[in-house]
């Protein structure tokens, strides 16, 4: 069994490079974002898909209903799958925000957010680990930095170690994966992360010098 996963699809703010990890905020597709929800048609077999998942941010379930062609379809909405709450960065550009990632570290909590990006990244982690509980094939829209870390993973050689900052992932291509093979990555990233915590406790270890 195989799932879809994928970004949603492109909004006025991923073209402008801004960060919203603030659900309440009704960032929407663009019409470039709606007319790309067509293509993924072309080349996956979207008509067998049984389960069909979203995070709780607008984009996300606009996505989803987009692509399975009738707003009336059954969404499960799994909050895991969130956006990073950026904390005071929220709306502002996303070099910003990486400046203060690369001078603090990616288990440090900005002023104002809930959670560290290790901590983002684990809790989207866990969110697409119960997706796979899910009868499938499924299709799960999440967001930019669950979709950059899977594609690193996949790409991934010998004992890399998690990096700071991920090639960024395009808005609305899919990534057509094996339940055993994406399940498997999971695991390797959630012990990584969990690698991390032990050797690091305090957080202190990943920012910059």
């Amino acid at each position: 069994m195989n799932s879809y996963v994928l970004r949603h699809g492109q909004t006025e703010y991923s073209t402008k490079h801004l960060v919203n990890g603030d659900p309440s905020v009704p960032v929407q597709l663009s019409d470039e974002g709606v007319r790309s929800c067509r293509h993924p048609w072309r080349f996956l077999p979207l008509h067998s898909v049984r389960t069909w998942a979203s995070s709780a941010f607008p984009r996300a379930q606009q996505t989803a209903f987009l692509l399975a062609g009738v707003p009336a379809a059954k969404l499960v909405i799994e909050p895991r799958l969130n956006e990073l709450d950026y904390g005071e960065f929220e709306g502002g550009p996303w070099l910003t925000y990486g400046d203060w990632l690369d001078q603090h570290g990616a288990r440090r909590r900005p002023p104002g957010a809930a959670e560290s990006q290790r901590e983002g990244i684990r809790r989207m982690l866990l969110g697409l680990r119960e997706c796979l509980a899910l009868p499938g094939p499924r299709l799960v829209v999440g967001h930019g930095l669950l979709l950059s870390v899977l594609l690193w993973q996949q790409g991934r050689s010998g004992g890399e170690a998690v990096p700071l900052v991920f090639p960024e992932a395009r808005c609305g291509e899919p990534l057509d994966v094996a339940d055993d093979v994406l399940g498997g990555w999971i695991a390797e990233l959630l012990s990584d992360l969990d690698a991390e915590d032990r050797e690091d406790p305090d957080g202190r270890g990943d920012a910059a010098i």
